[in-house]
C-alpha cells in the first residue's frame, strides 16, 4: 500500500514540479505539500487527472502552530472513489496571508472554508460568502486558535430588564490555558484551583514530622 502511495506521490510531483513542495506517506496516507500561489491548480489536477481522480473534497481544516513564522497549516482531505484512496494536501500560511478559495474547484469547499475562517480566522480570497457559520454573528475572535481564552471573551445572557440578549465581558481566572505559569490572562497564580487544601495538608504533615 505504501509503495503505491509513494509511486502516486512521485507521479504528482513529476507532473507539477513547480507546484508541489514535497510528498510523503504518513499514517498510511499520501501527504502533498502545496504552494500557496498554485493551490487551486494542484487541486484541479488531483481532481481531473486519470491517475488521481480525487473528485470528493471531504474536509478542509487547519492546525495552529503559534511559534511558527507561518502560523497555520491548512489541510485539504480528498477522496478518490475510483482509486479507493485518500490524500491530504497541506499548505503553510502566515496569520495575515489570504488563501485562494477552493470553491472554484470543489463546491463543497464553500462551507468548509467558512468553518475554517470562523474557527481559525484564516481568510480565503474570492470566497463567494465568507462569514461565520458555527458561532454567532457578534462573536469575537476565533475559538480554535491556541491563544484563544478557554472561557471566551464574552458571555451571552438574556436580560429581563432590556428584554434582549446581551454580551458581558468574561472576567474569569484561566489557569488551565498554560502549564508554565506564563499565561497572559489575568488571575494566573502558582497554585492551581483545588490544590489549596492539598498544599495545606502537606505543610501540616511536614510540621508534625
Amino acid at each position: 500500500m505504501d509503495e503505491a502511495l509513494n509511486d502516486l506521490g512521485a507521479y504528482i510531483a513529476a507532473a507539477l514540479p513547480q507546484d508541489v513542495i514535497d510528498t510523503q506517506v504518513a499514517g498510511g496516507e499520501l501527504v502533498v505539500r502545496a504552494r500557496l500561489t498554485t493551490l487551486t491548480k494542484l487541486l484541479a489536477f488531483l481532481r481531473d487527472d486519470s491517475n488521481c481522480l480525487f473528485k470528493v473534497l471531504l474536509d478542509i481544516t487547519a492546525v495552529d502552530y503559534p511559534e511558527r513564522e507561518e502560523r497555520f497549516e491548512v489541510v485539504y482531505i480528498l477522496l478518490s472513489l475510483s482509486q479507493n484512496q485518500r490524500i491530504k494536501v497541506k499548505l503553510n500560511v502566515g496569520e495575515d496571508v489570504a488563501v485562494p478559495t477552493a470553491s472554484t474547484v470543489f463546491s463543497s469547499a464553500n462551507w468548509a472554508e467558512r468553518e475554517t475562517w470562523d474557527m481559525y480566522g484564516i481568510y480565503f480570497s474570492d470566497h463567494p460568502d465568507l462569514r461565520r457559520i458555527l458561532t454567532d454573528y457578534g462573536f469575537e475572535g476565533h475559538p480554535l486558535r491556541k491563544d484563544f481564552p478557554l472561557t471566551g471573551r464574552v458571555e451571552v445572557r438574556y436580560d429581563e430588564t432590556q428584554k434582549r440578549v446581551v454580551y458581558d465581558p468574561v472576567k474569569l481566572t484561566q489557569d488551565f490555558r498554560s502549564f508554565d505559569f506564563l499565561s497572559p490572562w489575568e488571575g494566573m497564580t502558582d497554585v492551581l484551583p483545588g490544590d489549596e487544601k492539598a498544599n495545606t495538608d502537606e505543610e501540616e504533615e511536614a510540621e508534625g514530622a
